[in-house]
Parts: C-alpha cells; structure tokens; sequence
C-alpha cells in the first residue's frame, strides 16, 4: 500500500462517540508513509486510505467528424482512478494488504470496481522479503510508479508489460494493471534494490501449457537511496532527495504472445534513468528517460486471430524533464515540464507525441494539480494495438487532471 488514511468515523450514539474521540486520541499514530494507523496491540495495526483521480480533457478533430460538423474540439470528463487502500500487521514480520481499483473507469463495458492487490507479506529483514498473492509484476519505473507516483499526470506512454496490457486474469489475460498471481522475493541492500518473481502470465490461447512468466527488476541508486515502501519506485521526490538511480527490468514467457495459430515467446527488457537534483534557493531539477524494447517472435498473421494476444513488437523511448520552482504561489508550487515519447513497431506504423506541461504542487503526491498540452499521433493510433493495419491522424489536446490521497 502507497497512502493511507484515517476512515470515516459515523455516529453510534453519545456514548459511542465520545469513546470514540478517547480512543483516537490513544490508538490513531501518524507514520510517513501510512497517514493514520489504528493500532490494535503491541504487534497488530489496520491503515486504510483513499485515492482519487479525474480529468477534463479538449481534443481536436475529433467532435467535429460528419453529422457532428459544428464542433471541431471534443470536451469530456473522466474518473480515472479510484482506490481504496487497506493493509495491516499482525506480528513485525506477518503483514496484509487488499487494495480496490475503479478499473478502466470510464469506459463502459470494461469498468468495474475489483480487487487490485491483495497480498500476504513475510518480512523478515530488509534484505529478503516474500510477497505472494495478486502482487505488483517486476517491470520499469512508470510500471511501478502506477497512476500516482509518477512525475506526470498521464505517465503511460511507452508499451505495456503482459500484466498492463492485459484485461483479465486466468483463460486469454495475463493481469490487470500490472497485477497478477504469483510471488516476489525482494530487498534492499545499501543502494542496490532487486525483486524477482515468478506469475501466472498469460493462461490459454497460445500458451496451453501454462507456461510461467518470470520477471525481475534491478536498481542502482548512485546518490541517496529512494524513500519508497517495498519494491515500489517513485518518479519525483520534489527535492527531498538527490537522486541517480538506474534501473533495469526483464520479464520472459514461453509462449506468452500471439494466437494458437501463430504462437510466440515474450521477451521483454528496459532501461530507465531518474535524475532529481534540488537546488539550494532554485528549485529542483528532474530528468527521466526509459527506453524498451520487446520481442515477441509470432507470425504477424496473429493479427488475423480472434485469440490473439498481440503484445508489442519493437522499440520505444520516452524522456522527462521538469523543474519545480523554489517560490510557493498559495499552497503549492507550480513545476513546467516538457516530454517526449516516440513508439517504433516492427509490424505497425510508428507513433510518436510531444507534450508541454504545468503541475501544482499542493502536498507531493498527495495533492496536485496538472495542466498539459499534447500534439501527436499516439493517442488516435494508442499503445495497445499494434497490427499492421493501426492508422491515425496528428491531434491536439488540452487536459486537466487532479489526484487526491488520504
């Protein structure tokens, strides 16, 4: 779990409601990265939180298409995520977590409100850790970010890893948002982070056999060690840390890409770099960059297939600066920022985008505002299909996003 918070205390009665403000006094304790625990004994404790994340988002040459012609600009709002955070101790080295997602909010047949991690903790040392359950797959850094640790609002913009890509679990998935069943072992030692585990993948279609994905992801951090829970990455620390770590994932399946006609292995690796230098009096300076490339070998007659599981084939890069400047205006910070992300499949057309951003920055990733521009052919050609047939024209967009935790 990444934040926590304090849940809703309801009204049970005069009496209820004044022990109620006795215990919070003597139970509820603040912790860094937990918000308001509940603290039951010596050893057991209950968190629990929530997250939000919306947008409003402009979009040229999309509204104004034949029979909607007085329009040029498209306008919606979406809900992009929703989550509600849980986690708990029963002895210091027996811990739980069960986290909720909204997923694929917004977007009809596919959004539900399901189970996002809900994983059983032994923790015995820093150095080696065992989580298993429907944990969070090894990859790169924005993989591990997820929504709210990233640097940007919208921080998908190379191809996803099977578990993101992926819709179901078990028969024709592989996950859901880089979720799936399996186990990592993972620790710290000094400025060296690893995770390495091995999941369900892909199940059915063009992997009868059910053949495990294995993945790992390795970090150096040159200048300070991350101040991050478990495995988890960050993309931005706002200045809190000097930063210059580099990271290296790998994941592999047998059988883990195309149809049961046209069957092929899944290889995948990336690099990623995160730079943050605060500087005394002028601000902080934040560089990222990650570059992947995947392998997937099957017959580009998959396409053709109604069970094709047709991941990624190709190259991809994606860079980040940001500079968050020293002065607050009212309660934030505001941080320009300015990104670009090209996208090169060996089997379909490339697609590439550039984006101007401002953030606010209220509380980190706490509370924070983001306004951006974006001029490309990635969102109209997106990042899951990559048949030969994809097509798509150059956009405009204007967005507005918001995120909250507690």
């Amino acid at each position: 779990m990444r934040k926590k918070g304090m849940p809703r205390v309801r009204g049970l009665g005069r009496a209820a409601l004044s022990l109620g403000v006795l215990a919070a006094g003597v139970l509820w304790a603040v912790d860094a990265h937990a918000g308001a625990t509940l603290k039951i004994d010596e050893n057991r404790f209950f968190s629990a939180g929530i997250g939000l994340r919306g947008s409003f988002a402009a979009v040229s040459d999309t509204a104004g298409k034949p029979g909607n012609e007085s329009n040029e600009w498209s306008k919606d709002f979406n809900l992009d995520n929703a989550r509600i955070y849980l986690s708990g101790q029963i002895f210091p080295w027996l811990k739980a977590e069960l986290n909720t997602e909204c997923v694929f909010c917004g977007h009809g047949s596919l959004q539900e409100f399901v189970v996002l991690d809900a994983i059983a903790k032994i923790e015995p040392s820093p150095y080696f850790n065992i989580w298993g359950g429907r944990v969070l797959v090894p990859a790169d850094r924005v993989e591990m970010d997820g929504p709210y640790y990233g640097n940007v609002y919208e921080n998908y913009k190379t191809p996803f890893y099977p578990a993101d890509f992926s819709v179901d679990f078990g028969s024709g998935g592989a996950g859901v948002y880089n979720r799936d069943h399996g186990v990592n072992l993972w620790g710290n030692v000094e400025k060296f982070k690893y995770v390495v585990g091995i999941f369900n993948g892909l199940r059915g279609g063009t992997n009868p056999d059910d053949n495990p994905l294995f993945a790992t992801r390795l970090a150096y951090q040159f200048l300070d060690v991350e101040d991050n829970p478990a495995y988890y990455t960050s993309s931005t620390y706002y200045g809190s840390a000097k930063v210059l770590t580099l990271g290296w994932a790998f994941q592999y399946q047998e059988d883990g890409a195309g149809s049961s006609s046209n069957r092929g292995d899944f290889l995948g690796t990336s690099l990623d770099l995160l730079f943050e230098m605060p500087i005394e009096g002028a601000g902080v300076v934040t560089v990222e960059g990650e570059a992947k490339y995947f392998d997937c070998s099957y017959n580009v007659a998959a396409f053709g297939d109604a069970d094709n599981f047709g991941m990624f084939d190709g190259e991809a890069f994606t860079g980040t600066a940001l500079y968050l400047l020293p002065d607050e205006v009212g309660p934030g910070k505001f941080q320009p920022y300015g990104r670009f992300s090209l996208i090169s499949a060996d089997d379909s057309t490339d697609r590439q985008e550039l984006e101007f951003g401002l953030n606010y920055i209220i509380a980190g990733h706490n509370a924070k505002a983001s306004l951006f521009y974006q001029y490309g052919d990635m969102a109209t050609k997106g990042i899951v299909d990559f048949g030969p047939s994809v097509s798509g024209d150059e956009e405009h967009a204007i967005k507005l996003g918001i995120q909250l935790q507690i």
